[in-house]
């Protein structure tokens, strides 16, 4: 089969050349998830199992955007920030938005706020303002009532990390600083980082990789921010990001959970990710983007599972469901 053909390249990448030349292993449900995952539009799936390739389809080495997956990446680089001293996820965004400093509500506006989706923004859906039209736009909630999906928070956290960095000296560029305290070290290559109507790159989408380099990703999050025995984040910062807040306890800083959660927003009501079963541990967190583009992260299983698949954008914008069920998906792989 060619998925068997895909599991051999990919597990020559992954695998040490003595552990490449033995038979590649593989899981039962591989085949039953990737005919699924190509019945709704899928591109690609890979499944490491403690750091080897599993389960493999074609298409793993072809660059695919992530979409609002892009959003959970952002997270980690919160979370290098951290460690580096340039933000605290509970200062107010207006020790660097000077210009909210005494605004009504936006004074009160955290970074943890903004990478939760709570800062009482209004949910959009289509191409991001820029950095600074983003500061503008008026709240609809108070900041932390409410979950509210959409790009603007991660806008403004562009603006304040670009603004972080001016202030120590730094590139006040945040593709830069992702890519070196975070992508380079992990050896994770960019195909493409699509840059906003003000020339900056996107936080809240944009990112173009393949799902080879997407599960680098997934494995530094499964080893607890470490690689080769250095810590690249902050470790109570990682931990945060996978604690969901009040309003919605199935997203915590970026990251989707599997937690049953009383919003009721169309973003949350379009994935079955907040069902309780046991295809979903506990621990498992999620990326996920427009088009069911999706990094499964599950520590007690030793496993990171990607999926990407083609978006299509008229049926999201009419709001048509796409018909994806991350529970029949990992059911299938899994066995569970």
């Amino acid at each position: 089969m060619r998925h068997w053909r895909a599991l051999a390249l990919v597990t020559a990448v992954w695998l040490a050349p003595q552990e490449a030349a033995a038979s590649a292993p593989t899981i039962p449900g591989c085949d039953a998830a990737i005919a699924y995952s190509k019945a709704h539009g899928g591109v690609a799936v890979l499944v490491l199992a403690d750091g080897r390739a599993v389960c493999a389809s074609p298409g793993v080495d072809l660059p695919h955007e992530l979409w609002s997956g892009t959003k959970s990446l952002i997270g980690l680089v919160a979370a290098a920030a951290v460690q580096d001293g340039l933000i605290t996820l509970d200062e107010p965004a207006a020790a660097t938005i000077t210009e909210w400093r005494g605004v009504p509500q936006k004074s009160a506006i955290t970074i943890r706020h903004l990478l939760s989706m709570t800062s009482g923004h209004p949910s959009a859906v289509g191409r991001p303002l820029s950095y600074t039209e983003s500061l503008n736009v008026p709240l609809t909630q108070q900041p932390g009532a409410a979950f509210q999906y959409g790009p603007t928070p991660l806008q403004i956290f562009g603006e304040i990390l670009k603004r972080k960095l001016a202030a120590t000296g730094q590139s006040d560029d945040p593709r830069a600083y992702a890519e070196r305290r975070l992508l380079q070290p992990l050896g994770v290559m960019v195909a493409d980082w699509r840059n906003g109507p003000d020339g900056q790159p996107l936080m809240p989408q944009g990112v173009v990789m393949c799902a080879e380099q997407w599960a680098k990703l997934g494995e530094f999050v499964r080893a607890g921010g470490m690689q080769d025995g250095k810590r690249l984040v902050d470790e109570a910062a990682l931990r945060a990001l996978f604690d969901g807040s009040t309003p919605n306890p199935a997203y915590g800083l970026t990251w989707w959970l599997p937690r049953a959660t009383p919003a009721q927003d169309a973003i949350t009501a379009a994935t079955d990710i907040t069902k309780a079963g046991p295809e979903f541990p506990r621990d498992m967190v999620v990326a996920a983007g427009a088009g069911d583009q999706r990094l499964y992260v599950i520590p007690s299983r030793k496993l990171t599972i990607v999926r990407q698949a083609k978006l299509n954008m008229a049926d999201m914008l009419s709001g048509k469901p796409s018909g994806w069920s991350d529970r029949r998906f990992l059911r299938l792989l899994l066995g569970t």
